[in-house]
C-alpha cells in the first residue's frame, strides 16, 4: 500500500501542510465506482512514489473534511499543491488522465 490514510484528524498536516504535491482520493467502501478507481490510484501512488503524496479519505469515517471540501459525488480525486486545491476529477477517470493531472503538479 503506497498511499496515506487521510482522516479528519490528520488532513491539515498530511495534505494542507505537505511539502509534496498531494493527490487525494475521496471514496467510500459501498461505492462501486470508488472500488473501480482504487487499483488505478494504487498504481499511480507506486509510479509517483517519492514525488507526490497519494492519500485516500473514506467519507463514511471522515465527514468533516468531505463537507469542508464540498464533496458532492464520489469518487472525487483532488489535487493539492502547497496546500491549495488546484485541480479535481469526479468519477472514474482513465489512468492516463489522472497521470496528466499529477504531472501538472510537478
Amino acid at each position: 500500500m503506497s498511499h496515506v490514510e487521510i482522516t479528519d484528524a490528520n488532513f491539515q498536516d498530511e495534505v494542507l501542510k505537505s511539502e509534496a504535491p498531494v493527490m487525494l482520493d475521496i471514496w467510500a467502501p459501498w461505492c462501486g465506482p470508488c472500488r473501480m478507481l482504487g487499483p488505478i490510484v494504487e498504481e499511480l501512488a507506486e509510479e509517483f512514489k517519492g514525488r507526490v503524496k497519494v492519500g485516500k479519505l473514506n467519507t463514511d469515517e471522515n465527514q468533516e473534511v468531505a463537507a469542508t471540501l464540498r464533496i458532492a459525488a464520489i469518487p472525487t480525486v483532488l489535487f493539492f499543491k502547497k496546500g491549495k486545491l488546484v485541480d479535481r476529477a469526479v468519477g472514474v477517470n482513465p489512468k492516463d488522465a489522472l497521470r496528466r493531472q499529477i504531472e501538472g503538479l510537478l
